[in-house]
């Protein structure tokens, strides 16, 4: 009887020892096309950064805000800023813009709903009495997409043009939580001149509160401080798309009108979840070249937006799965795949966040079966599991590749946080893959429920604004 057990039991451990070769082996492979890619981008940038400092920084002192000439063709800036129930930020932030600004050549336009009373009240009071500020209430109920809402504001700029009989130069978005620098307006205006897209940088706040909430809120500043440090330079520098994040962008007006729909009644499209992303990538199949900002101001102070992110498990898988779903799920049949290999190659790697997570999943499973076949090997129901040689050879690249990508962005993090911040990205790299899977399984739920037929609409995340 004990035998027959025994022999059970290597059955099931030889069972599960090809199962584990076959989800190890796609892991490793997965693994290390990912790790090739993004070490080439790192390679990209360590190169450029380098022949930059050699030929142009050794003979010239970087730019400022403060040496910024003025534009040749100065003109009107317009502000678009959607919200939807936004009242806790939305007052903190709009004195803050108004503050920062000063008086100046922009106007901005803030979208509200007529069933969101909270942030309507709160932005009527501080538009009152101010001219920069013009109150634009949907004539639907909220929430619809984003993209509708700044549709929107797109026709109420229209309307002011031809009160005025003033175009504006540009449109320059932001969200209601944001905190923003008094010299962007400046190098929009400046940039403008030159490229139908400008992208600055964003910096997420670090979190508050207990360690969890913290940890949650900083994987952003680990993601963000790498992404807009480092891969939006390598893909400008290649003459690749830029997409817009959304925040301290800029687009040119006469850009935006060439996207116009009347069927959308404005540039943006309502049923897309990430309108700013598709945006940046329009512009670059129209032939426009949009262009990614690093400035520093007459402070050291980088030239960015800040804002609080997500900080619970929940809110940030959801922001995330929104994330996936517009550009890595919907971007796949929507906006296709560009012109030429460099093109193709920058929207893989936007489009791959579904499946890298499906092959960090295979990768955990294979760690749990390794486990559980040394446990096995424990109780002498087999031997213990020795991989193949092409395996072990991937298996070792793939840790000097994760050893290369702790390294970069300990690094990132350091140059935008200080060294603690950069440290603790070690660890907060766990935490980001956890909650990429969890976004990559909500974000696939979600985008087969759409293809049945259900709605997309614009899933409200809390936002907070910090003290001023």
């Amino acid at each position: 009887m004990i035998r027959g057990r025994l022999t059970m039991g290597e059955m099931l451990v030889a069972t599960l020892a090809i199962i584990h070769h076959e989800i190890l082996l796609f892991a490793v492979v997965g693994l290390t096309l990912g790790g090739i890619d993004d070490f080439i981008v790192d390679a990209v940038f360590l190169c450029r950064r380098g022949w930059r400092n050699l030929t142009v920084y050794s003979r010239y002192a970087r730019m400022t805000t403060a040496t910024l000439p003025a534009s040749p063709n100065p003109g009107r800036i317009a502000i678009f800023i959607p919200a939807w129930r936004e009242a806790d930020v939305i007052g903190p932030m709009l004195r803050n813009a108004l503050a920062q600004w000063k008086i100046g050549q922009y106007l901005i336009f803030i979208g509200v709903y007529p069933n969101d009373d909270a942030t309507l009240n709160v932005v009527a009071q501080i538009a009152e009495n101010e001219p920069r500020l013009t109150l634009c209430v949907n004539e639907k109920p909220g929430p619809t997409t984003k993209a509708d809402c700044l549709n929107l504001l797109w026709r109420a700029m229209l309307k002011e043009e031809g009160r005025t009989g003033c175009r504006f130069k540009a449109i320059a978005l932001h969200d209601a939580e944001d905190v923003v620098h008094a010299d962007e307006i400046r190098l929009f205006d400046m940039m403008i001149d030159r490229f139908p897209l400008v992208q600055l940088p964003v910096l997420p706040l670090p979190g508050q509160g207990g360690w969890w909430s913290r940890a949650i809120a900083n994987h952003y500043c680990d993601e963000f401080a790498e992404s807009h440090g480092k891969s939006l330079t390598v893909r400008e520098a290649m003459g690749a798309s830029m997409p817009s994040a959304g925040v301290a962008c800029a687009f040119a007006r006469d850009t935006l009108e060439k996207l116009f729909d009347p069927a959308n009644g404005g540039p943006f499209d309502p049923i897309s979840l990430t309108e700013d992303y598709e945006v940046g990538l329009r512009i670059a199949d129209m032939g426009g070249r949009g262009v990614f900002v690093r400035m520093r101001d007459i402070d050291g102070q980088l030239v960015a937006t800040r804002e609080y992110f997500p900080d619970s498990l929940r809110a940030a898988v959801r922001q995330k799965a929104r994330w996936i779903i517009g550009i890595s799920l919907a971007g796949w049949d929507r906006m296709g795949w560009g012109d030429g290999p460099t093109e193709w190659w920058m929207r893989i790697r936007d489009r791959r966040a579904a499946l890298a997570a499906f092959i960090l999943f295979a990768a955990y499973i294979a760690f749990l079966l390794w486990c559980i076949l040394h446990v096995g090997a424990w109780f002498g129901l087999g031997r213990a599991y020795r991989p193949s040689p092409t395996v072990e050879l991937l298996l070792w690249t793939n840790f000097a590749f994760l050893s290369w990508r702790v390294i970069m962005r300990v690094v990132f993090v350091s140059r935008e946080y200080g060294w603690r911040y950069g440290l603790g990205a070690i660890p907060r790299t766990f935490l980001a893959n956890l909650i990429s899977l969890f976004a990559a399984r909500r974000a696939v739920s979600r985008y087969l429920d759409s293809l049945f037929g259900k709605s997309l609409v614009w899933e409200k995340t809390q936002h907070r604004f910090p003290p001023m």
